[in-house]
């Protein structure tokens, strides 16, 4: 019924301001529509909804997920140098060097937005050439 359909990701914030300055400045991302306590963002073909809520924080779980595509090295510099702290977490047969984890092949890694929600980015074995091809 739904696979046909278009999802959206979805992060409750406690200060909306504050969520803008992180996901617009920090992030980079692009607003698509700003309706004063809800912010929609274009994360490639698809949207981050960004919306004020009392409940904001109370997610202990990856919240959204980004896909690198070959560049995750090049992004966690990046958001290194604007001062984003990446989660160490041990895992069994996963090595940890700058902030990133890596595990038969992937790379991945976690950071937190000013409320708590768990963002992640991975990055796919493969990948890396994929990117280089483009």
């Amino acid at each position: 019924m739904l696979s046909h359909k278009t999802s959206s990701a979805i992060l409750a914030v406690a200060d909306i301001a504050r969520a803008r300055a992180f996901y617009g400045n920090t992030l980079g991302l692009s607003a698509v529509e700003d309706g004063g306590d809800v912010v929609v963002y274009r994360t490639g073909p698809t949207h981050l909804v960004v919306y004020r809520s009392d409940e904001a924080g109370t997610n202990r779980a990856n919240a959204v997920v980004f896909d690198a595509a070959g560049e995750i090295e090049a992004i966690v510099a990046a958001l290194a140098q604007k001062g984003v702290a990446f989660e160490r977490y041990e895992m069994e047969g996963a090595t940890y060097r700058d902030g990133i984890h890596y595990a038969d092949g992937m790379k991945m890694v976690w950071f937190k937005d000013p409320d708590g929600n768990i963002l992640h980015i991975n990055e796919m074995p493969g990948t890396n050439a994929e990117a280089e091809a483009r």
